[in-house]
């Protein structure tokens, strides 16, 4: 497969790279095998990755291209290329792998010895570690870094993740055992907190929410996307109520910027509420319900959108104010 040179990115293997101010994380393709053999061969940057052996030759390049492209397809894993937009030389890789905790990924990745202190490994753990909380079912991510590799550990707390612990690994480098540290983040670490506490206050917010329910008996949720707090946990449509607005207006704009259908007054049923605090604020929000809207439900916000049968709700990750709402609305339906 040839590498395109345009400055827009190109999907492959159903994979849409991701980009950042001056990166492109993209698939892995055959074409890399020789510049990935030649910079991962260097010990500077062998020796810090636990599954590469030493020393690392081209066949070792060209067979784990070809299982990152099938992981890929699979959706195991997301080993992508670090490269410039709109050019193929590869700067480095970072790669999220999942498993066994079906809620965790295993974050990593190396810069090329040449492209060494321009902040490239920050730019692109972040962006891969942001993609993946938002599209994946992930929870936290975890990293395992060399004792001796401070730099990494750096990296990986300018992104958000805590030290949790230190242990061992088997690094095939280094030919066994080798001295690590853990380190995790989840949502609050990777995102920051939802709204900031002012000076010994705690806002209240008010947020009105709807379940859409077709005639099937299914109920609409969104999936929040990549760049919104929460991002990549699933909830119900609706949005924050502006100083003035009445929550049934706030719904109704809500509804059609963010799903391009128009609700009336009249066939929004108020259902229950949510209390919650989240310490540096305090959520209240008032569910509605409603059967009949005009227009097809459509994410306008870049959102996922699912129907999800009552009793298969409480199987999608909410947020914490949401849950409870959970065995109500599948009681009720």
């Amino acid at each position: 497969m040839a590498i395109s040179t345009s400055t827009a990115p190109t999907e492959a293997d159903g994979f849409t790279p991701l980009v950042t101010e001056r990166l492109c994380l993209r698939p892995f393709a055959p074409e890399d095998a020789r510049p990935l053999q030649r910079q991962i061969s260097e010990w500077d940057i062998v020796r810090n990755l636990a599954a590469v052996p030493y020393p690392y030759e081209r066949e070792h390049a060209e067979a784990w291209i070809a299982s990152t492209r099938a992981e890929l397809r699979a959706g195991t894993a997301y080993h992508l290329a670090i490269a410039h937009p709109g050019q193929p030389s590869l700067i480095g890789g970072v790669g999220l792998r999942l498993g066994p905790d079906p809620r965790q990924g295993q974050l990593g990745y190396w810069i090329g010895r040449q492209h060494w202190r321009h902040g490239y490994a920050t730019e692109a753990a972040r962006r891969l570690a942001h993609w993946a909380l938002a599209n994946l079912d992930l929870d936290t991510l975890a990293a395992n870094v060399a004792a001796d590799n401070a730099a990494s550990v750096a990296v990986l707390r300018r992104i958000g993740f805590r030290v949790t612990g230190q242990g061992t690994q088997d690094f095939a480098s280094r030919g066994g055992k080798t001295e690590v540290i853990m380190l995790a983040a989840n949502r609050h670490d990777i995102f920051g907190p939802a709204i900031a506490a002012e000076a010994g206050t705690t806002p209240i917010v008010l947020v009105a929410a709807c379940g859409l329910i077709d005639a099937d008996g299914r109920v609409l949720l969104a999936r929040r996307p990549e760049g919104k707090k929460l991002a990549g946990l699933w909830e119900f449509p609706g949005g924050k109520v502006d100083p003035g607005e009445t929550p049934e207006a706030a719904l109704i704009r809500e509804l059609q910027e963010e799903l391009g259908i128009d609700v009336s007054a009249a066939c929004l049923a108020p259902f229950a509420f949510a209390s919650h605090g989240y310490g540096t604020f305090h959520l209240l929000m008032p569910l509605y319900l409603c059967r009949r809207w005009r227009g097809t439900p459509q994410g306008r916000e870049g959102q996922t959108l699912a129907w999800v049968r009552p009793n298969r709700l409480h199987t999608y990750k909410m947020p914490p104010a949401d849950e409870p709402l959970i065995p109500l609305l599948r009681d009720f339906l």
